[in-house]
């Protein structure tokens, strides 16, 4: 695996089903990465050590992921001069939006970029943008990303234009 430019933290495994997808697009550029289970709030001694270490270890940015209350990202960014990317997940209790309150709203000097909830394949290519702004190998890999991602939309709308919406939805 290629050297590690991001760290992926989550507070339980029980993240991991939505944390994965970072790893997978970060997987997908040939980035290399770290994923650690490190809680906020039941090992906040480790999560702080993480946090501080970072930057000896070459990581570039840090995404992490929590539920709930959802400290984990706003720890991490308050410990570490990296870019922190939070990732929200979807706890039983308003449906995540406690989580994404809890990781968007944070006091003034300590920022939490945020993506949505259970949005983790964004926090990843976020990573890779931010990454990207100094390397351009990763940078041109994004650029191709994106217009894969437009060749996509051109492909349905014209499968769209030729069935009409009756034929494209019976598909």
């Amino acid at each position: 695996m290629a050297e590690k430019l991001v760290g992926i933290v989550m507070g339980s495994d029980s993240d991991l089903p939505v944390m994965k997808e970072a790893a997978e697009i970060l997987e997908e550029f040939g980035v290399g990465y770290e994923i650690v289970i490190s809680s906020a709030h039941r090992a906040p001694e480790k999560t702080a050590e993480y946090a501080r270490q970072a930057v000896a270890k070459g990581l570039k940015v840090l995404i992490a992921g929590a539920g709930g209350a959802a400290h984990l990202p706003g720890v991490i960014a308050a410990l570490t001069p990296l870019p922190v990317i939070g990732v929200p997940i979807r706890s039983s209790f308003m449906d995540g939006l406690d989580s994404l309150l809890s990781i968007v709203q944070m006091p003034s000097g300590i920022p939490v970029a945020t993506v949505g909830v259970n949005s983790a394949k964004n926090a990843g290519l976020l990573a890779l943008q931010i990454i990207g702004s100094a390397d351009s190998e990763i940078r041109e890999k994004m650029i191709n990303y994106k217009q894969g991602l437009a060749e996509g939309v051109e492909k349905k709308n014209s499968l769209l234009q030729e069935k009409g919406y009756k034929g494209y939805l019976s598909k």
